[in-house]
């Protein structure tokens, strides 16, 4: 398979309720081209419109929502200038998968291969102090400490070197993470 890697597009992974958004904003903030997790989105579509792609209802169909959005996404930064950020990338789809006991069709198991992102990915790990439920997120603090082990798991088995970004504030995480990215171009 391809090891490609597209070091302009920049993937933000690890349990939910961490502050990948968070950072997202502070980086769009500092003129960075962000795309947000697909998830919420989709949640707050299927919600409205009273579909059961949802993670609670139909996890296979939610995962192929993620996967179809990630692709458009990917595809829509590829063609754009400057360093992009990514709340979530393909591999994360496949970690989803995995950690919901479900197949991963070879579909996105052949796209996760072929599109690459920038070698090094930035984990946000298990922080108690931040983490919230809502009406989107319901995983416990437990749960999304396990989402986190997997999806490091999952970067790793794809050729990625996964790092996690410091337990500080946004702006010092920013910073951090872009000096990281900046360093492998």
């Amino acid at each position: 398979m391809s090891t490609f890697y597209t070091t302009r597009l920049c993937i933000l992974s690890g349990g939910p309720g961490m502050g990948k958004t968070t950072l997202l904003r502070q980086l769009a903030a500092l003129g960075h081209t962000c795309f947000p997790e697909s998830g919420r989105a989709i949640i707050r579509q299927q919600l409205a419109t009273g579909g059961t792609a949802l993670p609670w209802q139909d996890r296979e169909a939610f995962a192929g929502l993620m996967f179809r959005q990630g692709l458009a996404d990917y595809n829509l930064a590829r063609t754009q200038r400057g360093l992009l950020f990514f709340d979530r990338g393909l591999p994360d789809v496949t970690g989803y998968l995995e950690f919901s006991d479900l197949p991963v069709p070879p579909e996105i198991e052949h796209a996760t291969h072929l599109y690459r992102y920038h070698p090094l990915v930035a984990m946000t790990p298990p922080w108690k102090e931040i983490y919230v439920n809502d009406a989107e997120r319901k995983q416990s603090f437990e749960e999304a400490t396990a989402t986190y082990d997997v999806m490091r798991s999952v970067y790793l088995r794809y050729g990625y070197h996964p790092f996690d970004l410091p337990l500080v504030g946004v702006r010092q995480r920013a910073a951090y993470l872009l000096a990281r990215m900046k360093a492998l171009r």
